[in-house]
């Protein structure tokens, strides 16, 4: 103690400072807070199944509240584990590594922290392996790489809270149904649901073999994950915990392993036959997609960066597709939309046919089984039109939401027309077409119509649980105009417009090859017709580009969006309107160095947080980048395929996201992740194909056994790009593209069929 410091009992005087103890001077606290930041998670996904853990692979307890509820085990829209967590001796292991990059799997390594003084840390190593293939598999290798034998246990704790996707995303419910237990014996004299010859109750019990969790929704159905155990069985239950007492011999490795099945009502709730054990799952799945490989346009270039996207992106087409019935296409992502959409499995669709044509066939098949029959103002279900989303969990069964199926959106009708004379472009497959003939007839009675009073294609909420917005900027905050007000009423979207306008322009084509002459005539006056009304009412002279929207009194929502960009390969503009749109969506208050905004930034309603307000989609501008190659503008074009290869080659995977914020390049910053933004999503993974589309211009037309390639044109990242096993009618074909300068050459490397190619520089 120095000189200059006084202790009393109840003072410390030090250095001119007086010091007293704290409780007689209690200071305010302010109070901490609960980070509400979205962790880190993988993601993997089987047809019907898609799981999401932590990096750790477990899913820990998550609940509605907590900052990732999105995570669990998913199937038909509900949550069959709601918690996986691996422990030592009770404790987190430490992470070493983890991945999700084969997509239907996902692999851990992890290590034991220092427990008291009978484990050193880091003496243990653990791998998990997760697969999915109709049911969830885990093994487990656990080594001891110490030079002296451990003991210690290893437990793995599971639940299920049935919640439905609907509740994860946070729509509430007044009830829910039950959450059941399994029963060792059956005379017990407590209320009881019997499910194959077993009783479940509210009563716990375990099993020694298997644990068995259970529900029953509102609906009666009951849900069960029944989790058995391989290799080594647990040494005893705690609850849904089960505890292994591990002994290890220096470097001795024992395996663990578990599978958890799905089931409602006694049968399987995936699509997906099981397979019995992981090895058995991996190989079936791998055989899968060498068979998808095979069925592929296969694209490779001169450069290992782009051809790690390309690779992804054929992979994640793969990962996406999922089972309705009997047919297969791709759902929109995950984990918030897997499932069947219209607008986005059309879209992809569309991006797709390069890739395999036989994506478009499943899906107009598929949306036309679904089209609208009735009139149903809770579903907004109508003659003629294409459904928006269908959802299978509880709260869809019980009519607590509209989607069984919901129509609510406005596009997905044209958009169907519009693939379905794509399509037939590739394909020249009359059957198809032939097939699907009266349900095109049905979506363009429906759009006639809807547009007969005002002319234009317009959209309204009926539904008390549908959506405000019904375009494919579906949020309620997004259709705005200069001042950042709402559009109200009945809203009539610009590319909506553009859509109908395709719609009847190349369905005339199909109404002439099947010699109906007279809806030749009158679609393509309708068509006409459109066009002159388009661009006199949604132009906004001032501003000399087009307008977001008109409302439900035909004023204009003119705010500056990246909507228009949609309309620019269509041929509604006029050339000089055309050419204006496109040098506006360029200016940099929508350009932001990776993309094209959604919103300008100039906007009083922008956010580049916002989902539709100002953020930047990948699918929306690959739609863009066609419209500027569409009117020659290619080194235009090249800079937006070239900003979203860049920003691609900086996520996680090579993955392009569903949306990125709209923060502008600035130096070396990375893109800004959306914290809740779905990968893989189909209609982002889509457009790498629409990108590459874009670069080598083909133009198929096979009905007339022909296939145009206008003036492709290479962007300067890329020498050499290789297309094998391109489908164009019966021909299969392998394309090669080479950069010298500004040319780009094209060469027909082998042909199988006798399509005419026909090369225009």
């Amino acid at each position: 103690m120095t000189p200059d410091t006084l202790i009393t009992p109840e003072k410390i005087f030090l250095d001119g400072k007086t010091f007293i103890p704290a409780e007689q001077l209690p200071i305010p606290e302010w109070p901490c807070v609960v980070s509400e930041r979205q962790q880190p998670t993988l993601t993997v996904k089987d047809d019907d199944l898609f799981l999401v853990t932590d990096t750790m692979g477990n899913i820990s307890g998550c609940s509605l509240n907590d900052g990732s509820p999105s995570m669990g085990l998913f199937c038909c829209d509900t949550r069959f584990l709601s918690r996986l967590e691996l422990q030592i001796d009770g404790r987190s292991p430490v992470l070493l590594s983890s991945t999700a990059e084969k997509g239907f799997s996902l692999s851990v390594l992890c290590t034991n922290p220092r427990v008291e003084e009978r484990l050193k840390a880091d003496s243990v190593g653990i791998r998990r392996e997760l697969v999915l293939n109709g049911a969830l598999f885990e093994e487990l290798e656990v080594s001891n790489f110490s030079t002296t034998t451990v003991s210690f246990e290893l437990s793995l704790s599971f639940d299920a809270d049935y919640v439905d996707l609907f509740e994860v995303r946070g729509f509430g419910r007044e009830k829910r149904g039950k959450i059941l237990r399994l029963l060792e014996s059956t005379h017990e004299d407590v209320p009881s649901t019997v499910v194959d010859g077993a009783k479940l109750s509210e009563v716990q019990s375990s099993r020694e073999e298997s644990l068995t969790l259970a529900y029953q929704g509102l609906d009666g159905l009951v849900m069960e994950s029944r989790i058995q155990f391989q290799y080594r069985q647990p040494d005893y239950f705690k609850g849904y915990t089960a505890v292994w007492q591990l002994e290890l011999a220096s470097h001795e490795t024992q395996k663990l392993g578990y599978r958890v099945n799905m089931l409602t009502n006694n049968k399987s709730s995936s699509t997906v036959n099981a397979a019995v054990t992981l090895v058995q799952a991996k190989a079936a799945e791998l055989m899968e997609e060498q068979h998808w490989v095979q069925q592929i346009t296969r694209i490779s270039s001169d450069k290992s960066i782009f051809n790690r996207v390309v690779e992804r992106a054929e992979q994640d087409m793969y990962l996406l597709r999922q089972s309705f019935g009997k047919h297969k296409t791709v759902s929109a992502g995950v984990p918030w939309f897997s499932t069947l959409f219209g607008r986005d499995s059309l879209i992809t669709a569309s991006q797709t046919l390069m890739l395999n044509p036989q994506i478009a066939k499943e899906t107009l098949t598929l949306l036309a089984a679904f089209q609208g029959k009735a009139e149903d103002e809770w579903r907004e279900e109508e003659p003629g039109k294409i459904l928006h989303e269908l959802r299978l969990g509880e709260m869809a069964r019980c009519q607590e939401i509209p989607h069984t199926p919901y129509y609510g959106t406005v596009d997905a009708t044209p958009l169907w027309l519009m693939l379905y004379a794509e399509y037939y472009a590739w394909t020249n497959d009359k059957e198809t077409i032939e097939q699907l003939w009266p349900n095109a007839l049905a979506a363009m009675e429906w759009i006639d119509h809807h547009t007969k009073e005002t002319g234009y294609l317009s959209y309204y909420r009926k539904s008390k649980r549908g959506l405000t917005n019904q375009g494919w900027k579906d949020s309620g905050d997004c259709i705005v105009d200069s001042k950042g007000n709402l559009a109200h009423g009945s809203i009539a979207l610009c590319e909506v417009q553009a859509y109908v306008y395709a719609a009847k322009t190349r369905l005339a084509e199909i109404a002439r090859m099947r010699k109906r002459l007279d809806l030749v005539e009158r679609w393509q006056e309708e068509a006409r017709e459109l066009k002159v009304r388009f661009n006199k009412d949604f132009w906004i002279e001032d501003q000399d580009f087009c307008a977001l929207a008109l409302d439900g009194e035909g004023n204009q929502a003119d705010s500056i969006t990246s909507n228009p960009g949609h309309c620019l390969h269509l041929g509604i503009f006029t050339p000089e309107k055309a050419y204006s749109v496109a040098e506006r969506l360029r200016a940099p208050d929508m350009f932001n160095g990776w993309g094209i905004r959604t919103l300008s930034s100039l906007s009083p309603a922008y956010n580049p947080m916002g989902y539709h307000i100002g953020s930047v989609w990948p699918h929306d501008n690959s739609l863009i980048a066609i419209g500027l190659r569409s009117l020659g503008l290619i080194d235009q074009a090249l800079e937006l395929f070239q900003g979203l290869f860049d920003m691609t080659n900086q996520q996680p995977y090579q993955r392009p996201p569903e949306l990125f914020c709209g923060y502008e390049l600035n130096g070396d910053n990375a893109p800004v992740h959306y914290p809740v933004a779905c990968t893989p999503q189909a209609w982002a993974t889509g457009s790498i194909f629409q990108l590459l589309q874009m670069v080598v211009n083909l133009v198929p037309d096979a009905q007339n056994n022909c296939l145009r390639i206008i003036d492709p044109a290479l962007p300067e990242s890329i020498n050499r790009l290789s297309l094998h096993n391109l489908r164009v009618g019966p021909t299969i074909l392998d394309l090669e593209f080479e950069r010298s300068g500004s040319t780009t050459a094209c060469r027909v490397i082998k042909k199988r069929g006798n399509l005419r190619v026909v090369i225009e520089a």
